[in-house]
This record gives C-alpha cells, sequence and structure tokens, in this order.
C-alpha cells in the first residue's frame, strides 16, 4: 500500500503527521515537498522496508521520526542524513540484519551526537541465524572495512597485466614454453623409466614421420631398414597401442627404442605432433649424452626456412645429417649409412664413410 503524491497537497503548513497501523509498504519523496515544515513523523506499524524516500523528500525541520514496528532490516544511513535537523529516533522492533550491509548505520547509531536513537543498544540481530538474538551494536564490523574501489582497481589491474603477458607469450615465446613443456614430460617419463627394473629398448629405432611421407617410409625405408638389413622399427601408425594417450605412446616410443629417425620435409616441420616427437627425442639426446638421433631430410631445405623452427635449426646447427636428394641414384650408400649409424654407438662421424652427410655451412 501507498499514498498518491498529492495527499498532503491542502496542508502545506502540517507539521505533525501519524500514520499508524496502515499496512503501509512504500512511500515517495513527493508525498512530503507539499508538506516542508513537517517537524514530527509516525510510521509506526506498517510495513515499510526501505527508508530510501527520506532522501529526496526535502524534510528539513523534521527532528521527530517514529518507525517502530515495520520491516526495516537495511537502514541506509545516508537517507538518515538528510534529516539535518533529527534528533529523535525509534527504530524499535524491526528485524535488523547484523551483516555489511548494515555497517553504516551501526557506526552511525554509535557516532551520531545530534540525533537520540531510542534504546539503540537493544536492538538486537534478527539475521543472519548465526546472529540472532545478539545486541546490533556488538556485531563485529572490522571483516567489513574492504574498500571495494581499490579492490576492484588490484583486480583490473592483475586482470590487464595478465593478459598482456599472455598475448606475449603467444605471439613470442609460446614455441619456447610449449619446448619446456614437452621436455618435462620426457624428464619425468625418463626418471620414472630409470626407477623401473629391468627396462629395456623394445625396438632399434622410432621412425618419426608426417603422413604425407608415410608412402616413402612404408615402400622404401622399410624394405631396406627391415628387410633386408633385420632392423625393427617403431612405427606410430602401426606399433602404437591404441587408447594409451598420444603424448604417452610418443615417449614411449623414444626410450623404448634405442634411436629416434626423425623423417624431415616441410610437412614434418609444420606438423605439430611432429614438432613434439622431435623436441623429447632431442631431450633424451642431451640427457643421455649419446648419439640416439638421426637426421634424416626428404628435401633440399634452405637455412632461412629453418629458421621458424628454432629446434630444428640448432640441432642441425650441431649434428651431421642424411639427405636423400644427394643420394640420387646412388640409394645403397645412402641405405649403409643409415645402417652404421643404428649400428655404432657414437656418432656417424666417429666411423667415417664416403656417403650423404651433410654438414651445415
Amino acid at each position: 500500500m501507498s499514498l498518491h503524491p498529492d495527499t498532503f497537497k491542502h496542508t502545506p503548513r502540517l507539521k505533525v503527521l501519524q500514520i499508524i497501523n496502515s499496512y503501509l509498504s512504500h512511500l515517495t519523496p513527493e508525498l512530503f515537498w507539499q508538506i516542508p515544515n513537517l517537524q514530527k513523523l509516525d510510521l509506526s506499524n506498517n510495513k515499510l522496508r526501505y527508508l530510501d524516500f527520506l532522501g529526496g523528500a526535502n524534510l528539513l525541520t523534521l527532528r521527530w521520526l517514529k518507525l517502530n514496528g515495520n520491516e526495516l532490516s537495511v537502514i541506509n544511513e545516508t537517507a538518515l542524513q538528510c534529516l539535518p535537523a533529527l534528533t529523535y529516533l525509534d527504530l524499535n522492533n524491526n528485524p535488523l540484519t547484523c551483516e555489511c550491509s548494515n555497517v553504516g548505520f551501526n557506526q552511525w547509531v554509535q557516532s551520531n551526537n545530534q540525533t537520540q536513537v531510542v534504546n539503540g543498544h537493544q536492538y538486537t540481530c534478527a539475521f543472519p541465524v548465526s546472529q540472532q538474538g545478539n545486541k546490533f551494536l556488538d556485531f563485529d564490523t572490522s571483516s567489513c572495512w574492504i574498500d571495494a574501489g581499490f579492490f576492484c582497481f588490484i583486480f583490473s589491474t592483475c586482470l590487464i597485466l595478465i593478459t598482456l603477458l599472455a598475448s606475449f607469450f603467444y605471439h613470442f615465446l609460446r614455441w619456447h614454453l610449449a619446448y619446456a613443456y614437452y621436455l618435462f614430460l620426457a624428464f619425468v617419463y625418463d626418471k620414472r623409466r630409470r626407477g623401473r627394473e629391468g627396462s629395456s629398448h623394445h625396438y632399434d629405432a622410432f621412425v618419426s614421420y608426417n603422413v604425407y611421407d608415410e608412402a616413402w617410409v612404408y615402400e622404401e625405408m622399410l624394405p631396406v631398414l627391415e628387410g633386408e638389413q633385420g632392423w625393427r622399427l617403431c612405427l606410430h601408425h602401426r606399433d602404437f597401442e591404441p587408447g594409451k594417450p598420444i603424448v604417452e605412446n610418443i615417449t614411449d616410443a623414444i626410450y623404448g627404442s634405442r634411436k629416434t629417425i626423425c623423417v624431415i620435409s616441410r610437412h614434418y616441420l609444420q606438423s605439430e605432433w611432429c614438432s613434439r616427437e622431435i623436441q623429447m627425442a632431442s631431450y633424451r639426446l642431451f640427457d643421455e649424452q649419446d648419439d640416439v638421433l638421426i637426421l634424416l631430410f626428404m628435401e633440399d631445405i634452405p637455412a632461412r626456412e629453418l629458421s621458424l623452427y628454432y629446434r630444428m635449426r640448432s640441432l642441425v646447427k650441431r649434428r651431421t645429417y642424411l639427405s636423400w636428394p644427394q643420394a640420387g641414384q646412388h640409394t645403397g650408400v645412402f641405405w649403409e649409412n643409415i645402417r652404421r649409424a643404428l649400428r655404432t654407438p657414437g656418432s656417424p662421424t666417429d666411423n667415417p664413410i664416403r656417403g650423404f652427410f651433410q654438414n651445415p655451412a
């Protein structure tokens, strides 16, 4: 229930107003604009839940305000501060809540020296359940003094910084981070493998290649290395365990083989999974200090193109590699070089032979 704004239009000199037991639930500031000289206001035993109407009511002469027996749970102290002449306030029998939403009113009651809050020290908490029955002025407000603006500033600043850093890392360092991540996986796997007793190599070599080079691997490499030379090779399409995570299959293949043969082409360099395979294989190379990596180039790729793939560029700078295009019609020597690389414990240059090993300029 509420009153029409023009209710007191014809009583501009009204100084005392009593509206009690009327089930009022809502009042508007405009209602009091017609009675600017009001000094006493009694709104007891109604259904009022908020006092926001006082903020714009312009009740500059109101000295006495009684709100006993309403449904006020949260008191807006700002509305009370709009009553400069207020000296008497009765808020008995209202279900006050003892939470941070009422901390302003709590402090106003204790610090205000002009307004007498009738029986203010006797007000009790109705909410929350854990505070029921406790004195309203006794509830701890220290935890409520958090500067929300400052908190939002810190949060937004951190969010902006994180966004900027994430963008920077993505554009400039994402490959380094990916490399570090897979080195860590390889490190964990290597430690776990070394902790197992009786671990051994199940294959002579794991062949890392791109699907576009699969025909060459099956038609050229396998007949020679497995058929003629008798090596046992691990191929992901043939030997990976179904259902096992791909990263685990890769690490099992690399550490379960004596060596890793990387069949490198432009498609290989652009493949995410091939990149991960050579990252793990290179970690094993550095960790074991043994020649476990054989680089086999299917194409003549200029150094300027390799510069986009820092891991491959680094390996090519430090190591010799085999070139299939350079083999031409003399493929027998090419396969002999691979046989020696698979057989010898040291690098191919430890057993020098004339063939198709290339050294970067």
